[in-house]
C-alpha cells in the first residue's frame, strides 16, 4: 500500500477541558498515513494525480483552528473523517500529540485508523 505521509504537523489551538485552558492556545502535533495509490502521479511526473500534502495541511489547521475543542480523541476523529470524504482517502491513521498535557511526560496523545487499506 502507498501512503502520503505527514509528521508533526504543528497547529496551534485553543484546547482542553479546563476553565484556564480555554483561555489560551496550545499546540497539537499531528501525524497522518493517508493510502494513496501514487503510481499515477509518479508515472506522469503529474502533481494533478498527487494527494497535496500542503493542501491537506492548510485544510487541517483551518478545521482544527475554526472553535474550540476540549478532547485530542475529537480532534483525531475530525481529522480522519475530514481527510477521507475531503481527499477521498479510503485509510488513514492519525496520530494526535499533545505536549506538556503532563509535566512528567514530553507529550501524551491519542491514535486511530479508519477506513480500510
Amino acid at each position: 500500500m502507498d501512503k502520503v505521509l505527514i509528521r508533526e504537523l504543528r497547529i496551534e489551538t485553543v484546547i482542553g477541558v479546563y476553565e484556564w485552558e480555554k483561555q489560551i492556545h496550545q499546540s497539537l502535533l499531528i501525524d497522518l498515513d493517508m493510502a494513496w495509490d501514487n503510481r499515477p502521479a509518479a508515472a506522469s511526473d503529474d502533481y494533478q494525480h498527487a494527494l497535496c500534502y500542503e493542501t491537506v495541511s492548510n485544510k487541517l489547521t483551518a478545521l482544527i483552528t475554526e472553535k474550540p475543542i476540549e478532547l485530542i480523541e475529537t480532534v483525531a476523529e475530525m481529522i480522519a473523517t475530514y481527510v477521507m470524504a475531503e481527499f477521498n482517502v479510503p485509510w488513514v491513521k492519525v496520530k494526535v500529540m499533545k505536549p506538556g498535557a503532563v509535566p512528567t511526560a514530553s507529550a501524551v496523545g491519542v491514535e486511530i485508523e479508519r477506513g480500510h487499506a
